[in-house]
C-alpha cells in the first residue's frame, strides 16, 4: 500500500466513499503476489 503512487490511493478513498464500504484487499496484478492486504478483512 505504501508503493502505490498517491493517486491511486485517493482513487481508493474515493471508491470506499462511493460505496460506503472499506477497500480491504487491493489486486495490482494477476499474480497472487500481487495483491495487497490493507487491513485483515476478518480482523
Amino acid at each position: 500500500w505504501d508503493d502505490l503512487p498517491e493517486e491511486a490511493k485517493n482513487y481508493v478513498a474515493y471508491i470506499e466513499k462511493a460505496v460506503g464500504v472499506p477497500i480491504d484487499i487491493i489486486s495490482v496484478g494477476s499474480d497472487r503476489a500481487q495483491t495487497i492486504i490493507r487491513r485483515h478483512p476478518f480482523a
